[in-house]
This record gives C-alpha cells, structure tokens and sequence, in this order.
C-alpha cells in the first residue's frame, strides 16, 4: 500500500479527490472515497517563463490549499497519479508518494 499526499487549492480539491477515487485510491477495507484533509496556507512565486494557474510572475503568491491524504494499492499508483495531475489546475502540483509497511 502507499500513502498519496497532495496539496490542491480549495477550487480544485473536490474534482481532484474525484478523479483519483475513480482511478483506485480511498478504498480502506469496505470503505470507499476515504481521504484526510486540512486546510492550509501556501507558497509560491513563480519565475519568468512559468504559466501560473493562480499569482503572477515575479511576485510571492499566498493561497489557501488542501492538504489531501489518501491510501492506495501499487497497481494503481501510476493511474492515480497520472489523473491528478490531469486534474490538477497548477503545472507542478505538489505531492508525495509514500510507501507503507503492514505489521
């Protein structure tokens, strides 16, 4: 199993969380659509030849943005991440893959 951390401002994170349900994350057990989320703060600024979604070149960028935790399996981890970032509204979204250990 692993753990799909990403950070996606308010705008997107319900289509984002959709899209990777339908590719396999957020199945625990007999549960589906589990995910763990809080609202944060960040920070960015992008650099000439950069397309911004949200802020502009040059100039710091404050924005309120979910923090999505979601559990997948290693067959899906490739789909999954590949529609969030299809989804995603930034050009380099921010996340983390991290593998998991069972006891």
């Amino acid at each position: 199993m692993y753990k799909l951390v990403f950070f996606v401002p308010d705008t997107h994170v319900n289509e984002v969380k959709e899209a990777i349900f339908a590719a396999g994350a957020g199945k625990v057990g007999d549960y589906e659509c589990c995910a763990w989320q809080v609202l944060g703060q960040g920070q960015f600024r992008p650099l000439k030849g950069a397309n911004p979604h949200i802020g502009e070149v040059g100039k710091i960028e404050l924005v309120p943005e979910w923090r999505v935790e979601v559990v997948l399996p290693r067959d899906k981890l490739a789909k999954v991440l590949q529609v969030m970032k299809e989804a995603h509204p930034y050009e380099h979204p921010a996340f983390d893959v991290i593998q998991l250990i069972s006891w």
